[in-house]
């Protein structure tokens, strides 16, 4: 595949990339126990129509059914659910009292508010996703069921699920308590991540190391933090879990100090994190661990986070603070009104709109004869637009592929399976699939094409496998069309936001680490550290993805790049540098000659790459202690 990716263009070669790990066999399970049988009961109490809306529901929450804790999966599953009901709701009362004009406005601006929600993170955009492919369904599909209970029984659909992922314990859980299971397995991976920079200091894969590292902390953060009834951890299993992630972050900072030494580390220093992160997985005590050489401050920084983490493992801790801050109303709304959410906003809402625009004058031509179930090209629409799946070439590519190959499975499996016992299992066998097919666009979306037009033919509509081809290539140009067209404000917006913030966030850090009091408010440095890394891997992951773009688009993040590298070199020092300041209270002049000129490379960089520097923001030079 490396070879492949080499010699195609890129956007091309995202197309044909695909994810790799086990198989998710909980996450299996769990779909098969969904919107099969969901819609089983339904079918057998004569309410079909209920069971297609409750079996939708789970279908939309088990795309969203990814690996991590129970806890963020509340977060993660509920809020696109209630947000799908309330678009089903609106769209379901829209499609009824209004006419076609006025419904393509008001799904308009529906769009419009959507997309610039989806800007906040990734549970916003998917609540801005099944919004709208709810609400275009409640306004195309003929229920007999008023909007209430609609959007009442797609709850009940995506909330079942969600009682399957709290209930069911996962494969391999077999200590401690069960309901912590995927928390312990990402703190777990911290400390496997900071092993692993270790062994990797001095070497090639150390920048990929660190980069891993930081994954592995914001997936730990995540999964820790979901939502709770209480503002702290309530049971002495969670405390610890908690206790266990604090005592990783001096492990990790140490860690990134050494990567920035370039000097590799005894072999023994890699075996204390090792065991540390069997420890958190099996819930036992590690015994001694090997201590590193105290040569040098990161080392010797290195061997007190393992005594603090080893004293953490055997007696338990009272630190179960997650060393994040939430977000304030205000910055939520200037994340929604910014660059990025007024760009993705408005080029969401052309989408959609045109494709209500487009579907609606389809059906009312008649050319989907005497059957309303025009919300597959908007819905179509919704997901293309959507950067989370990838490029925007590479999703119009993977969709069309999908949906072909999906009708025709369909068409065959129609073709032999008994109604309705047939297409129920068909039903169930998808929703098993989509855990597994969600590594690849193109797969997802055949096989979601098989459970919706199951779901249809269950719900009493004939077969659409041909006109859902049409509809789909008709939704693939209208996003092509849409993504290239001059958008109003700067093009790129998203990245440059989200590099600005990277830049703000590596301010503040660096501003911290030099004030002489930083070595008294080490949690508040881990804080602001954690941030200042979170902010950095969102900036490259969505510059990653601007770059795999048609070149019409991709010229609009050049030079994004070269900036994201050099906040990451700059990160990584002042990470050293306070380390160093730790150990003796001094910098030494590699530290200040490397900030300095890290500073002079940032400014340029963002003068070349466009991005505007705030008054008084400019990053503080350091003093040669």
């Amino acid at each position: 595949m490396s070879r492949l990716s080499a010699a195609v263009p890129p956007w091309l070669a995202h197309a044909l990339r695909a994810q790799r790990g086990p198989v998710p066999w909980s996450a299996v399970v769990r779909g098969a126990l969904a919107a099969g049988p969901l819609l089983l009961v339904a079918v057998l109490s004569g309410r079909t129509s209920v069971g297609v809306v409750a079996a939708l529901g789970a279908m939309l929450a088990g795309i969203n059914d990814r690996p991590g804790s129970r806890r963020a999966a509340v977060r993660r599953l509920g809020v696109p659910a209630l947000a799908g009901a309330g678009g089903l709701l609106v769209g379901s009362y829209a499609g009824q009292h209004v006419g076609a004009v006025t419904l393509t406005l008001l799904l308009t601006v529906l769009g419009l508010l959507a997309g610039a929600v989806s800007a906040v993170g990734p549970v916003a955009s998917g609540a801005g996703t099944q919004l709208l492919v709810a609400a275009a369904i409640g306004a195309g599909m003929p229920l007999p069921e008023p909007g209430w209970q609609r959007a009442l029984f797609f709850v009940g659909g995506a909330g079942w699920l969600l009682v399957l992922r709290l209930a069911l314990p996962t494969p391999g859980a077999i200590a401690g308590d069960y309901r912590f299971d995927g928390e312990r397995d990402a703190v777990g991976g911290v400390y496997d991540a900071v092993a692993a920079l270790l062994e990797a200091v001095g070497g090639p894969d150390a920048p990929g190391r660190r980069v891993a590292l930081t994954a592995a902390l914001d997936h730990a953060q995540d999964a820790l933090g979901g939502p709770r009834l209480r503002p702290y951890a309530s049971s002495a299993a969670e405390r610890w879990l908690h206790a266990q992630y604090a005592a990783a972050l001096p492990l990790a900072e140490a860690a990134t100090a050494l990567a920035w030494a370039g000097e590799a580390v005894p072999a023994r220093a890699v075996e204390g994190p090792r065991r540390l992160a069997v420890a958190v997985r099996t819930s036992t005590h590690t015994g001694p661990l090997p201590a590193p050489a105290r040569s040098a401050p990161a080392l010797r920084a290195l061997d007190d986070a393992l005594l603090h983490a080893a004293d953490t493992f055997d007696r338990g801790g009272d630190d179960s603070a997650l060393h994040t801050r939430r977000r304030t109303a205000t910055s939520l709304a200037r994340t929604v009104l910014g660059s990025a959410g007024r760009e993705y906003g408005l080029r969401v809402a052309l989408c959609f709109g045109a494709g209500v625009a487009v579907a609606q004058a389809l059906h009312h031509a008649r050319w989907y004869g005497s059957h309303a179930h025009w919300y597959w090209l908007p819905a179509t629409a919704v997901f293309l637009v959507k950067p989370d799946l990838g490029p925007l070439a590479s999703r119009v590519i993977c969709r069309a592929a999908g949906t072909v190959l999906g009708a025709v499975l369909f068409a065959g499996f129609a073709a032999l399976l008994p109604r309705p016992a047939g297409l129920v299992a068909l039903v169930a066998l998808c929703g098993a699939l989509i855990p597994v097919a969600t590594r690849h666009f193109a797969a997802q979306t055949a096989v979601v094409t098989v459970l919706v037009l199951s779901l249809v033919m269950v719900g009493g509509e004939p077969g659409a496998s041909w006109s859902r081809i049409g509809e789909t290539l008709l939704a693939c140009a209208i996003v092509l069309l849409v993504g290239h067209l001059p958008a109003l404000g700067q093009r790129g917006g998203g990245v440059r936001a989200r590099l600005t913030h990277a830049a703000e966030a590596a301010h503040v850090y660096l501003a911290h680490v030099l004030d002489d009091g930083t070595t008294d408010d080490r949690a508040g440095r881990w804080t602001l550290r954690r941030e200042a890394y979170r902010a950095l891997a969102e900036a490259r992951a969505s510059i990653d993805l601007a770059a795999a773009e048609l070149p019409a688009l991709a010229r609009h993040a050049e030079g994004t790049d070269e900036v994201a590298a050099t906040l990451e070199r700059l990160v990584d020092t002042t990470t050293a540098c306070a380390v160093q300041l730790d150990d003796n209270g001094r910098l030494t002049p590699e530290h200040t000659e490397r900030i300095t000129a890290l500073l002079d490379e940032l400014a340029e960089g963002r003068e070349r790459a466009g991005l505007v520097v705030k008054e008084g923001q400019a990053l503080p030079v350091p003093l040669a202690g």
